[in-house]
């Protein structure tokens, strides 16, 4: 079992029209014209359908349970239609129960069509983006919303564009190890409680819940204010998940790694990430220790082992010898 994982995994099968509108309004240039009594009615899938065949009476692999994309195309051919000619071509589409229609460029929908929306209690909502845009970008907001997601105990930092939780158990200095390393120029991203979700095959994101972001809570002195404290720069909204580090007290005689040709991994929803452990005892720079295991983490992504390198070096060195 993943020591760090706070809350089961939440995986998001399906999100209401109203969630959607309500959250991408903005983002996306959305308004709603017709079937407002629809509006609780679910997406159940991640993707666009562009429903150009069904319009010709083809349901080959139709896609009820997307978001039913009307571009410039699609507008053009039912404009060229009577109004009963149109009604036979969008009603098979609307028995479907297909959870609403977006149509791009701000193009209106004819009475028909508005007519059949409120029939069926699907809402109509336009976008001023064009077809390719709103694909594009829709895409990227659904893959967000339906992202599987949890949440981590830890304090998550940005170090030099490495992100990197500090892990450990209650009291082992996790929040007095992130002040230093914002003293020193770092970022905080979340403290305590990091909220991840896998926005793709190979990225996972973290960031802090709206209520505590900013804060950190510092033992003996309280709650203090981060940005307020450092200055804006000190905190950042979210980060990449790129390196774990657990502090684990320091006792005589245990094992620690002093080469670092063994690497370590945490699974976190499914993926593989980095992990360091680091013994805290009396004396050392638990700060300094995190900066440069996050350097040594860029150097690897960038496709530089020091250890594997050292290695290679001293095998070549003794190969000569003998």
């Amino acid at each position: 079992m993943n020591p760090l994982q706070h809350s089961k995994v939440k995986l998001i099968e399906s999100i209401s029209v109203r969630e959607f509108y309500d959250s991408f309004k903005q983002r996306l240039g959305l308004d709603l014209v017709a079937g407002k009594e629809g509006i609780d009615k679910m997406i159940r899938e991640r993707s666009v359908n562009r429903p150009a065949l069904a319009l010709i009476g083809c349901f080959h692999f139709f896609g009820a349970k997307r978001l039913q994309l009307f571009g410039a195309g699609e507008m053009a051919y039912l404009r060229e239609l009577g109004e009963e000619e149109e009604r036979k071509v969008l009603e098979p589409i609307f028995k479907r129960h297909i959870p609403c229609v977006v149509i791009s460029r701000n193009l209106a929908p004819s009475r028909t069509f508005r007519e059949i929306a409120e029939q069926y209690s699907t809402p109509i909502i336009r976008t001023k983006l064009r077809s390719k845009t709103f694909t594009t970008e829709v895409t990227i907001a659904l893959e967000e919303k339906f992202a599987p997601r949890t949440s981590l105990h830890g304090t998550l930092m940005d170090i030099k564009g490495v992100g990197v939780v500090i892990t450990g158990e209650s009291g082992v200095g996790k929040s007095e190890c992130a002040l230093a390393l914002i003293e020193r120029g770092h970022s905080l991203v979340a403290d305590d409680i990091v909220h991840v979700k896998r926005i793709s095959d190979h990225e996972i994101l973290g960031h802090s819940a709206k209520l505590s972001r900013g804060y950190m809570e510092c033992r003996g002195i309280g709650i203090i204010n981060v940005a307020q404290l450092f200055g804006v720069r000190s905190v950042r909204l979210e980060k990449r998940l790129d390196l774990i580090i657990q502090f684990v007290l320091w006792k005589p005689g245990m094992a620690e790694e002093r080469t670092g040709l063994e690497e370590n991994f945490l699974d976190v929803l499914g993926l593989k990430i980095p992990t360091m452990e680091i013994p805290v005892r009396p004396g050392r720079d638990m700060a300094r220790l995190v900066e440069v295991a996050a350097l040594v983490q860029t150097s690897k992504m960038m496709g530089h082992n020091p250890a594997e390198d050292f290695n290679q070096m001293l095998i070549a060195n003794m190969a000569q010898d003998s």
